[in-house]
């Protein structure tokens, strides 16, 4: 094999991952394992498609390597391939918001209150959170917030809220937060708390983004 093929080859299999990753659903797909396992069905939930569509965009990542999966009786659950796959969905978005006008002006417009976007830097954050200057609440569903949450942080699920409004402070700001920058379930926290009267803000990280940035996250039940 010659030096021309041999490169040929390299760029040829470093491809399969471009490829792998180049549907928005499939790209989803990893945002939404990086929270944890999940099931087809539940995955297809999440996407709004039929499972038959999700099975087959889960059979291009589990070709590139970026998902492994096992059965449990009737059940098929994916994961990660590893945790530099989490790493790829946050870099590819971040080049994206860098360069991609269209994207930045999509995200100015799901922020709807700039106002209510936590200001601080995330090692400020967490340092106030460790002296309990502020209230992190992680609002994903809690098999996510078990799989990985940021330090402090107590899991209280956008349903849960308003029958657990006694177990928030009301003398410290809240900060919630989800999924990442594409995640909507830190906004209705948001908006519902701050209707009770609640301080609030969201910030737009989520545990992949917390790992990106060599910070720790913590594993468990609140």
């Amino acid at each position: 094999m010659n030096k021309r093929m041999i490169k040929d080859l390299l760029y040829e299999q470093v491809a399969r991952i471009g490829k792998a990753v180049s549907s928005p659903k499939r790209l989803e797909l990893l945002e939404l394992l990086a929270q944890g396992e999940k099931t087809v069905e539940s995955l297809a939930s999440e996407l709004s498609a039929d499972i038959k569509l999700t099975s087959a965009h889960l059979k291009v990542l589990k070709e590139a390597r970026l998902v492994t999966f096992r059965r449990e009786g009737k059940y098929i659950i994916y994961q990660l391939a590893g945790s530099d796959v989490a790493g790829l969905w946050v870099s590819l978005r971040q080049v994206a918001e860098e360069h991609l006008l269209e994207l930045k002006m999509a995200l100015g417009q799901m922020v709807a209150d700039p106002a209510k976007l936590s200001a601080v830097g995330r090692e400020v954050l967490l340092e106030q959170a460790r002296r309990g200057e502020v209230f992190v609440i992680d609002v994903r569903p809690p098999t996510e917030y078990e799989t990985a949450h940021l330090p402090f942080a107590r899991s209280m699920p956008v349903a849960e809220i308003e029958q657990r409004l006694a177990e928030l402070p009301s003398d410290v700001e809240i900060v919630a937060y989800c999924r990442g920058p594409f995640c909507l379930l830190s906004d209705e926290a948001v908006a519902l708390l701050a209707a009770k009267g609640y301080r609030v803000r969201k910030i737009l990280d989520g545990v992949s983004e917390w790992l990106a940035a060599g910070l720790p996250v913590e594993q468990g039940k609140s």
